[in-house]
C-alpha cells in the first residue's frame, strides 16, 4: 500500500523490544479512554530503563497509532481482522501496531514478529504469533471510497464529520495538505527573549550545533531542523532566553499588537506562554494580569514567570479587565489545529461537543465584553480550525454587540502554510 501518510515514518528506526511493549501497553491505555500524553508519560514511566531513542520512538509511535488509526483500521478489515472481530482490546492494540511497523514504516515482517511475538507485549491475548505473521505477509489492496471528502477522510483518517468541518473552510483544493499537516509529527518552534534579537543568538547557537532555522513569519521566532532535543540543555535555554512556544501560538499574541506600558489581560492564561509573550513585549512599565479557571495549569504560569522574574506579571483572583488596553482571550476549543500533538483527540470529538466548546467560547466573551473599556481590544483566538469555532463565533458576538467591530481582518493560520499548526484570532474593538 502507498500512501503520502508515510512521511513522518522517515524518523523511524529500529525498535527495540521494550520499546514496543511500552507503545502497545500505551496504545492499549488511550484505546480505554486515557489521554494520549498520560498514556505516553505512564508508559515511559513504567519502563523507565529505556534509552534516549528509545524513549523517542514510543512517543512517536503512540501518536502514529491514533493518528493514522482509520487507515490502519481498513488494512485490518481487508486481511479480514477488522478490530470488531478480536476478543480482546490488546489483540486489537497489537494487530494495530504490527500493522502500522509493516504498512506505514516499512519494516520486514520478521523485524515487525520480534517485536510483537509472545511473550512479548500485552497479556492475555488471543490472536497467535502465526496468525499475525501470516496476516502481515498478505499483499492486499486497499478499496478507498469513489467520494472525493470519505477518500480523504480515510486517506488521512479523520471521522468523516470533521473532514467535513475543516473542507467547509478551507481553501479550494487545500483539504488533502491540511489533513496531512495536522497528522504530521509537531514542530519544535521557540522565540528569542530579550535581551538580544534572533540576529545575534541563532548563529551562535547554529555554531554550537544547534540544528536550528529562523521562521519567516515573525522576528523572534526559530525552529528546529531534526527531532532532537539537545537544545533543552543548552545554557541559552536554561538563562531563559529561549521560549518554546507554537508557531501559530506566537502569531495569536502577536496580533496583540501590544505595546511598552500596556495593560494586558490573559483571560485564559493556561500554563502562561502567552504571559510570557505578552509581558515581554509592554516591558516593565507594562502590566500583564494573568487569570484561568485552571488553577493547577496557572500554577505552572506562575512558576515559569517567577522563574524568569517578570515581576509586572501577576495573577489576581478577578483580572483587572477594567483596567486592560488589551484583553487575550485563548479559548478553550475542540485543538483540531493541534491535532498533531494529540491526535486521539479525533476520535474524541464530535459535533455535540464542539457545539458545546463554542456555547462556552461566547459566554466567555460575554462575560468580558461590558468590563472593557471604550478603546480596548479584545484579541479572540482558538487552536481550532473549525469555522463554528472561529469566524462563527466571532459573528455572533458582534451582532450581539454594536459597540463592537473587527479591527482589521481576522487572522487564520492553516497548519500547511508554516512549521506549526492550525490557529484562529480576530481583534474586536470597543468603540
Amino acid at each position: 500500500m502507498t500512501t503520502d501518510q508515510s512521511a513522518n515514518t522517515t524518523i523511524v528506526g529500529r525498535a527495540s523490544r521494550a520499546g514496543a511493549i511500552a507503545v502497545i501497553e500505551a496504545h492499549l491505555a488511550v484505546l480505554k479512554g486515557k489521554p494520549l500524553r498520560a498514556a505516553i508519560s505512564e508508559a515511559l514511566q513504567k519502563h523507565a530503563k529505556l534509552g534516549g531513542n528509545d524513549r523517542r520512538f514510543v512517543a512517536f509511535a503512540v501518536r502514529e497509532l491514533s493518528r493514522h488509526q482509520r487507515l490502519l483500521d481498513l488494512a485490518a478489515k481487508a486481511r479480514g481482522r477488522a478490530p470488531s472481530s478480536f476478543n480482546l482490546k490488546g489483540d486489537e492494540a497489537i494487530f494495530r501496531y504490527a500493522l502500522w511497523r509493516k504498512v506505514l514504516t516499512g519494516a520486514t515482517v520478521d523485524r515487525t514478529m520480534v517485536e510483537v511475538a509472545l511473550p512479548g507485549p500485552v497479556r492475555p491475548r488471543s490472536i497467535p504469533d502465526a496468525v499475525i505473521k501470516d496476516e502481515l505477509a498478505k499483499d492486499v489492496t486497499l478499496e478507498f471510497s469513489s467520494d472525493p471528502l470519505d477518500r480523504a477522510a480515510t486517506q488521512h483518517s479523520f471521522p468523516n464529520w470533521l473532514a467535513k468541518a475543516i473542507a467547509d473552510v478551507a481553501p479550494v483544493d487545500e483539504l488533502d495538505a491540511i489533513l496531512s499537516a495536522l497528522n504530521r509529527e509537531p514542530f519544535l518552534t521557540m522565540r528569542v527573549r530579550p535581551n538580544g534579537t534572533r540576529d545575534e543568538l541563532l548563529p551562535m547557537l547554529i555554531e554550537h550545533g544547534y540544528p536550528l532555522k529562523a521562521c519567516a513569519e515573525l522576528p523572534d521566532a526559530v525552529v528546529a531542523t531534526d527531532e532532537g532535543r539537545a537544545i533543552f540543555e543548552s545554557r541559552w535555554m536554561k538563562e531563559g532566553r529561549l521560549q518554546v512556544m507554537d508557531l501559530g501560538s506566537q502569531l495569536l499574541a502577536d496580533l496583540c499588537k501590544a505595546k511598552p506600558g500596556q495593560t494586558i489581560v490573559d483571560y485564559c492564561a493556561g500554563a502562561g506562554g502567552k504571559s510570557i509573550f505578552l509581558a515581554d513585549a509592554v516591558g516593565p512599565t507594562g502590566r500583564v494580569y494573568a487569570f484561568d479557571n485552571s488553577a493547577k495549569r496557572l500554577a505552572e504560569a506562575k512558576s515559569r514567570c517567577g522563574e524568569l522574574k517578570l515581576r509586572h506579571v501577576s495573577f489576581p483572583i478577578e483580572p483587572r479587565i477594567d483596567l486592560a488596553d488589551i484583553v487575550l482571550i485563548d479559548a478553550p476549543c475542540s485543538g483540531t489545529g493541534t491535532l498533531a500533538r494529540e491526535p486521539d483527540q479525533k476520535w474524541k470529538l464530535s459535533k455535540d461537543k464542539v457545539a458545546e466548546l463554542q456555547k462556552t467560547q461566547l459566554e466567555i466573551l460575554e462575560k468580558v465584553a461590558p468590563k472593557l473599556k471604550a478603546g480596548g481590544v479584545i484579541v479572540y483566538g482558538t487552536c481550532s480550525v473549525l469555522r463554528d469555532e472561529d469566524e462563527t463565533v466571532v459573528e455572533r458576538f458582534l451582532a450581539k454587540h454594536p459597540a463592537f467591530s473587527l479591527d482589521g481582518a481576522p487572522l487564520r493560520v492553516w497548519p500547511h502554510r508554516l512549521d506549526g499548526g492550525g490557529f484562529f484570532g480576530a481583534r474586536l474593538l470597543k468603540r
